[in-house]
C-alpha cells in the first residue's frame, strides 16, 4: 500500500495544480457547457490506470473486478462499475499526457531516438480488423511488416523520457526527429533509418549532433572514439522499449477502443516515468571512477 499512497499523493499533486486550469480552459473555448464533480476524483482514476501498469497485470478487466473492487476497496471507497471506469479513462488522455511532460528530465547532452512497433493485431488478420479500421496502417521494420502505429521515443543517457510522439505504422522514422528534439543540444544516437543528411544539417544548425552507423555501400567516415563508443551504447533505448512492451504492457491485440488504447499507451508511458530506478549509461559514475 505503500507504494500506491506514494503513486497517489504525486498524482494527487499535479490534478491539484493542472486541473482546475484544463477545466478553466475547457470552459472558456465551449468544449464543456459544466462541471459537476463526478463520483471518483480524476487523481483515483488516474491512480488506478497507472497502477495497473506498475503491478504488471495482463488485463485491465481482471486487475479492476479481481483486485482492484476486492482489495482496494479501502482506498477507494467510491469506486465505480468497470463499465463505468472504462467510459472515465478517454476523458483523461490530456491529463496524462501532461503529467508524462511534467516528469523530471535531466538534459544530459546525450540522447538516444528510436521508433518501436505498436502491433494491434497479426498483419494477416489486417484486412478484417475492425477497432483501427481506417486508422492503423501497414508498415514494415527490421523485423518484417506489421499493422498498428509507431512509438517515436527520445531518451537521455539515464533514461528518462525527453519527448514522445505516436504515428501510424507507415510514417518514415526521421519525419519526426525535428519536433520530438525541439530544445536539445548535444548528440543524438539513432539507428540507420534516421540517415539523412538534410536531416544531419537541420539538426546540427540548432546544436544537435546526429550519430548513426554507415550502410555497408557508404564511404567510412573517421569518429572521436566517444562518438564510436556512443554508438555501441543505442541499445540502451532498446531495453527502455522492451521494458514498456513488456513491464508496462504498451502493446496487446486485446483493445476494444482506439480512446481506451491510447489510455493504456499513456498509463504505461506515465508508469514507466515512476520507475526508481531505469536503464542507464552510469557515465557520471563511470567519470568518476576514472
Amino acid at each position: 500500500m505503500d507504494t500506491l499512497t506514494e503513486l497517489f499523493c504525486h498524482v494527487d499533486d499535479f490534478c491539484r495544480v493542472f486541473m482546475p486550469e484544463f477545466e478553466k480552459q475547457l470552459l472558456e473555448t465551449n468544449a464543456k457547457k459544466r462541471h459537476r464533480q463526478g463520483r471518483m476524483t480524476t487523481s483515483e482514476v488516474m491512480t488506478i490506470m497507472i497502477y495497473f501498469h506498475q503491478l504488471r497485470f495482463r488485463d485491465f478487466k481482471t486487475y479492476y473486478q479481481q483486485y482492484v473492487q476486492v482489495h482496494l476497496r479501502e482506498c477507494f471507497p467510491r469506486l465505480v462499475s468497470y463499465t463505468r471506469m472504462v467510459e472515465l479513462m478517454p476523458s483523461l488522455l490530456l491529463p496524462l499526457c501532461f503529467f508524462i511532460h511534467s516528469q523530471p528530465k535531466t538534459h544530459t547532452g546525450i540522447y538516444f531516438i528510436d521508433a518501436t512497433t505498436l502491433d494491434v493485431c497479426h498483419v494477416k488478420r489486417a484486412s478484417s480488423h475492425k477497432v483501427f479500421k481506417g486508422i492503423a496502417k501497414k508498415g514494415k521494420s527490421s523485423m518484417g511488416w506489421f499493422f498498428g502505429f509507431k512509438l517515436h521515443l527520445v531518451i537521455n543517457d539515464k533514461g528518462e523520457i525527453m519527448a514522445f510522439k505516436i504515428t501510424k505504422a507507415n510514417t518514415d522514422d526521421r519525419k519526426p526527429v525535428e519536433s520530438l528534439t525541439q530544445g536539445l543540444l548535444g548528440k543524438l544516437i539513432g539507428d540507420k533509418g534516421y540517415l539523412s543528411q538534410k536531416l544531419f544539417d537541420t539538426l546540427y544548425q540548432r546544436g544537435l549532433h546526429l550519430l548513426t552507423k554507415i550502410k555497408k555501400n557508404m564511404k567510412n567516415k573517421l569518429l572521436p572514439i566517444a562518438d564510436k563508443l556512443l554508438l555501441r551504447k543505442r541499445a540502451l533505448i532498446e531495453s527502455v522499449n522492451d521494458q514498456l512492451k513488456n513491464i508496462s504492457q504498451i502493446e496487446h491485440s486485446r483493445h476494444r477502443s482506439v480512446w481506451n488504447f491510447m489510455g493504456n499507451l499513456l498509463a504505461g508511458l506515465a508508469a514507466y516515468c515512476l520507475q526508481p530506478k531505469k536503464p542507464s549509461l552510469n557515465l557520471h559514475y563511470s567519470l568518476a571512477i576514472a
